[in-house]
């Protein structure tokens, strides 16, 4: 059941589009937030409201406003992380690295 208004806020995916968010819905090697990201773009075009796929996929309605954007603006780019993960800082060789003392 649908939540709050109507959104004028709509996208309407090409099929490659379609195509490639849901093979990301299915893929073990996307990362997470990504295959998120392509669902929230699926929700609306299914013509979801904000509110409904806020509460689906689990984050803010200001997020979801967010990724809306940058696919509206960039595509299916724009679902990309635009940082580069961190490795766990804690770790032996870059404890090293940085000159700290290893004790165990």
């Amino acid at each position: 059941m649908s939540r709050g208004r109507k959104t004028s806020l709509t996208i309407h995916l090409t099929p490659a589009e379609r195509q490639t968010l849901l093979a990301w819905q299915r893929s073990p090697a996307i990362p997470a937030g990504r295959a998120r990201r392509g669902r929230i773009v699926l929700l609306l075009a299914d013509g979801r409201t904000i509110s409904d796929i806020a509460v689906t996929v689990g984050i803010g309605r200001r997020f979801v406003y967010k990724w809306i954007q940058r696919f509206v603006q960039e595509g299916l780019e724009g679902l990309a992380d635009k940082r580069p993960h961190q490795s766990n800082p804690r770790t032996p060789e870059l404890q090293q690295q940085n000159g700290a003392k290893i004790v165990f």
